[in-house]
């Protein structure tokens, strides 16, 4: 039995060709976009990445470090969300941050971001005595610890209330008065004290509703809410609309040593000890 075949016209040949050449494009972009709007949505809503440009958060945070901010625990709002976008005033999913928290925020006057801890909430009377915090007419405790130490480098300097040594390496090393603060509740965390400051007295005042009052655990060293906002330098008593989010882990960590064109300085810049750390 003779099978009969019936050819294809070259040009119907090379349009189905076309065609699925259209679709396979077609189909990568549609790719694109999902991936885009995936990441878009996860740092939107989920996490975002920052970088610790100072040394106010000695000794908790290092200039150098790349945190993860967890973005839905005190809800959302403009400034939570990318190239600060107009979506009107107030928070979605509001929730008050917790006394001891580290967070993210918009500076009230210059929109840049900046990262403290909380120490006073709406309502709460905040001052300063000798350089121990007074919260609500009482003093915060604080306690001596063991001097904090970290090696200089590019992106470490010793500042003027550290002590330069040598470790035992023979590196250089910046050694600091460290102390341990317990707020009411119990959380605990720790200091740094350079001696007595003109921020270190402070009259109290009244966080006004709407507002946090935060400041930097390297204390001599971060202009936070004992200071009046200036762009560009303090930031005052901070509204709660200008929360980004909340210090969550430390993804990354470098000394500032790492040359591009050298790869091996890649892995000796990198503090691998902070690496995964929980905030």
């Amino acid at each position: 039995m003779d099978v009969k075949t019936q050819s294809v016209p070259a040009d119907a040949s090379q349009d189905e060709g076309s065609r699925a050449k259209d679709e396979s494009w077609l189909g990568f972009a549609r790719f694109l976009l999902l991936v885009l709007l995936g990441v878009l949505a996860f740092r939107t809503l989920v996490f975002s990445p920052f970088s610790i440009p100072s040394e106010s958060m000695l000794p908790r945070l290092v200039n150098g470090d790349y945190i993860l901010a967890a973005k839905w625990p005190y809800g959302y709002s403009r400034h939570s969300l990318p190239f600060d976008a107009p979506l009107g005033e107030g928070r979605l999913l509001a929730r008050n941050p917790a006394r001891g928290d580290i967070v993210i925020f918009k500076h009230p006057l210059d929109r840049s971001d900046y990262i403290k801890r909380v120490i006073g909430l709406p309502g709460d009377t905040i001052g300063m005595a000798g350089g121990q915090i007074v919260l609500n007419g009482e003093l915060v405790p604080r306690e001596a610890v063991a001097d904090f130490e970290i090696a200089v480098s590019p992106n470490t300097t010793c500042a003027w209330g550290g002590k330069p040594i040598i470790g035992a390496d023979g590196s250089a090393v910046c050694r600091y008065a460290r102390f341990r603060e317990t707020l009411p509740g119990g959380r605990r965390y720790e200091v740094l004290d350079f001696g007595q400051t003109v921020a270190d007295s402070m009259i109290p005042v009244t966080v006004p509703q709407g507002h946090m009052f935060v400041m930097g655990d390297n204390r001599d060293n971060s202009r936070d809410s004992r200071f009046p906002a200036k762009a560009g330098d303090a930031v005052g008593i901070v509204p709660l609309e200008n929360l980004v989010g909340r210090a969550s882990v430390i993804m990354w960590s470098t000394d500032g040593s790492a040359e591009w064109m050298k790869p091996w300085t890649w892995v000796s810049a990198a503090r691998w000890d902070r690496i995964g750390t929980g905030l």
